[in-house]
């Protein structure tokens, strides 16, 4: 096996987990600890927006090539083996399905909303400061 045929099943095996990550955010057996960061890795990785903008050469591809995985690793191994290999199952399932529209639409709402917030909250200080 090649490298660049190990390199795109690690990704497809990121990605899945990045699903199961999502997917133990909502099973009440999972414990809440695990449900937080796995919410938060989950959210993250499916994003638009980066910690590093991926223009910037090397270093914007970095921040995706070790947070993602690691805070994956961290919350795997949260969750108990014999619910992470339902989930597994499941999230398999579910990349086979269509992509969908609405999700994508529904994150980056929640970016610009993010983002109209933190210039309404800034308005007031920069005409103060002026």
């Amino acid at each position: 096996m090649t490298w660049i045929e190990l390199a795109k099943n690690w990704a497809r095996a990121v990605k899945r987990d990045v699903v199961v990550l999502w997917l133990a955010a909502r099973d009440p057996r999972v414990p809440w600890h695990a449900k937080a960061l796995g919410a938060i890795v989950a959210a993250y990785a499916l994003s638009p927006v980066d910690l590093i903008p991926d223009f910037i050469p090397v270093l914007g591809y970095l921040d995706d090539l070790i947070i993602v995985p690691l805070g994956t690793i961290a919350t795997l191994k949260l969750i108990p083996p014999d619910i992470r290999a339902e989930l597994r199952t499941r999230a398999v399932e579910r990349i086979a399905l269509p992509a969908s529209r609405a999700g994508m639409a529904m994150i980056v709402l929640v970016w610009i909303l993010l983002a109209l917030a933190v210039v309404w909250t800034a308005l007031p200080m920069l005409k103060g400061a002026a």
